[in-house]
């Protein structure tokens, strides 16, 4: 974020945050305190493309959430949702397409801190050990997670889900088998070679354009238990839980504050 942009919106967070604690606590009282859902990609300190964090970075922030609010798991997160009623702001952490690296620092503290998260897989990658297309598109020839460091992961307690057999963007997928073979059939393999059940899904690049009724109905007719999207979206008592929104986190702290503050702005 240029220097300037970071400046205009830490005076903004500041400005506004005294009218957001009031609103927060009032919601709060009222049962209406917001579920926040937030997505990680890649940790590392290589700062190779946008969707990559450093780890100073994220145990900054998972250290800021840790200290003021609840860090619940994303069937938690879900029920809360589903509820009428909810009297403390949550926060759920998610990850999307699986990458090795994370192996390194990341989830480790995460899971020596007992702190939830589901970690959304792109199966082809798990299986072959193969790089992500859209990375490759980029030069970079990242490692994906193994079938090994998943089956860990998932018996320390990280809810593992599914995120397509080739991280296609599902918005322009109108072929049935197709989308069949990406939602569900690639569940299926990725289950049964972790030996683990796969509850939730998330879409790739998960912005409105990227998702589809036909993926949502199939994905309900076929046992998710939900299936989450990215573009930016609160989540509050009352709301479709079968469709969960997410908040991408980045490099800049100021805008996780902004974002998890509930931004005024941004509230649909």
């Amino acid at each position: 974020m240029p220097l300037w942009k970071s400046l205009l919106l830490s005076g903004y967070y500041h400005c506004t945050l005294p009218y957001r604690n009031r609103r927060n606590h009032a919601a709060a009282a009222a049962g209406r305190a917001p579920i926040i859902v937030l997505l990680y990609h890649r940790i590392a300190d290589d700062a190779a493309n946008a969707w990559t964090m450093s780890n100073e970075m994220f145990f900054k922030q998972i250290d800021w959430l840790r200290r003021n609010y609840d860090i619940v798991s994303l069937h938690e997160a879900k029920k809360r949702i589903a509820s009428e009623d909810n009297d403390e702001p949550c926060v759920a952490i998610t990850f999307d397409d699986g990458y090795a690296i994370n192996c390194q620092y990341a989830l480790p503290m995460l899971v020596r801190e007992r702190i939830p998260c589901t970690y959304f897989v792109t199966t082809e990658a798990a299986l072959t050990g193969g790089p992500f297309p859209h990375d490759l598109a980029m030069g970079n020839r990242f490692e994906p997670n193994t079938l090994e460091q998943l089956k860990a992961l998932a018996g320390a307690g990280i809810e593992i889900g599914a995120h397509t057999r080739t991280h296609v963007d599902i918005g322009k997928v109108t072929d049935p088998d197709e989308l069949f073979d990406e939602l569900v059939t690639a569940r299926d393999e990725l289950q049964t070679a972790l030996k683990h059940p796969i509850r939730y899904f998330a879409f790739p690049f998960g912005q409105h354009r990227r998702l589809s009724a036909p993926a949502f109905q199939l994905g309900h007719r076929c046992g998710y238990e939900a299936m989450c999207s990215a573009y930016g979206g609160y989540n509050f008592p009352g709301d479709d839980s079968f469709h969960i929104q997410r908040i991408p986190a980045d490099e800049s702290f100021m805008r996780l504050k902004n974002w998890v503050t509930v931004d005024p702005r941004k509230v649909r």
